[in-house]
């Protein structure tokens, strides 16, 4: 079985959320292709909050070759997919190497001059999305690029898709307390609007305590770490779901909350333009507001066309397929 490495931040594998669903779904998928993907990661913690000043996570991860590199060759892995901008110079050892970005230097984005750099070597990457596809040409020249989506879980939403368990007036958000996600914005909708019920859910337990520092009010109700069946499960009870990140690479949840049949209010930014159904409306933050109410205030208990959109473009089947005409390729 040929070794295909991974090679993520410590903290990606660590969380309950997109990296680490990316991570466990790539490898069921290589199990089913007759590829082992073999998870690396550096030992060292560099920071665990973004940005931190002299920790940031390029930085971080330029210090850490020499422990990614031994975790490689011990295990004679030939190929490797790496997902952060800071590990771009393993192509300099390994001539089979493809990013697969998490993140991505545009404006919208806190430290994007820093990424940019790590890019000028990129001659090969996987996307999930047409938008990042256009991006790697237009900014870095990179042509050679497959659009891969990260599938959803069709066996979750069959199992947790139930209409009758729609509560009309609950919002649902799923983010991290970072400020290029706006948790900030979700709280003030709730403190304008008390008659609504809100549910933010973050990836990890270290918001737990970042999470202290805004005063929340009654009507916000706080998760962390949920497991993909109890995002599945509380997906399924709210009636809109609201991303106001300034940027994604590929929105994950908003696939999800398509595939549950919500109403969808998401940023008219350029990269979401693959979240594009009936019931799908784009805004920013002088209208975000009142789109959510005006989407909670819709007759539809949900969306099938929402729904139907997300199996055809996204579903995990998307994904498998995908990789398979990848790996095919890839693999000589």
């Amino acid at each position: 079985m040929t070794k295909v490495g991974l090679v993520m931040r410590k903290i990606q594998f660590s969380e309950a959320q997109g990296p680490r669903i990316f991570a466990e779904r790539l490898k069921l998928i290589g199990e089913d292709l007759g590829i082992e993907i073999v998870f690396i990661s550096p030992e060292r913690h560099v920071s665990g909050y973004d940005w931190v000043p002299g920790y940031e996570h390029e930085k971080g991860d330029l210090v850490n070759y020499d422990i990614v590199l031994d975790q490689i060759h011990s295990q004679n892995i030939e190929h490797v997919i790496y997902t952060v901008s800071g590990f771009t110079y393993l192509k300099m050892f390994l001539e089979k190497s493809v990013l697969f970005p998490h993140s991505f230097p545009d404006p919208a984005l806190t430290g994007y001059e820093m990424m940019k750099p790590f890019y000028q070597i990129v001659d090969k990457a996987i996307v999930q999305t047409q938008f990042l596809k256009r991006e790697m040409a237009r900014n870095f020249g990179v042509d050679d690029v497959s659009v891969i989506p990260i599938g959803f879980n069709e066996n979750l939403a069959s199992k947790y898709y139930n209409p009758d368990q729609v509560v009309n007036n609950r919002i649902l958000w799923i983010g991290r307390d970072e400020e290029n996600r706006r948790p900030d914005l979700v709280i003030e909708y709730a403190r304008k609007n008390p008659d609504k019920e809100v549910f933010m859910v973050f990836g990890g337990e270290r918001y737990r305590d970042s999470m202290k520092k805004y005063q929340i009010p009654e009507n916000v109700k706080l998760r962390f770490a949920l497991s993909q069946e109890e995002v599945f499960e509380l997906m399924n009870s709210a009636k809109v779901y609201w991303s106001c990140s300034k940027f994604d690479t590929f929105a994950m949840p908003l696939t999800e909350a398509l595939a549950m049949g919500k109403m969808v209010v998401k940023p008219e930014h350029p990269c979401y333009d693959h979240i594009s159904s009936t019931h799908s409306f784009a805004g920013n933050e002088k209208n975000w507001f009142e789109l959510v109410n005006m989407a909670s205030a819709l007759p539809l208990k949900t969306s099938k066309e929402n729904r139907e959109y997300a199996f055809e473009a996204f579903s995990s089947k998307v994904m498998k397929e995908g990789y398979r005409k990848f790996f095919n390729e890839w693999i000589e």
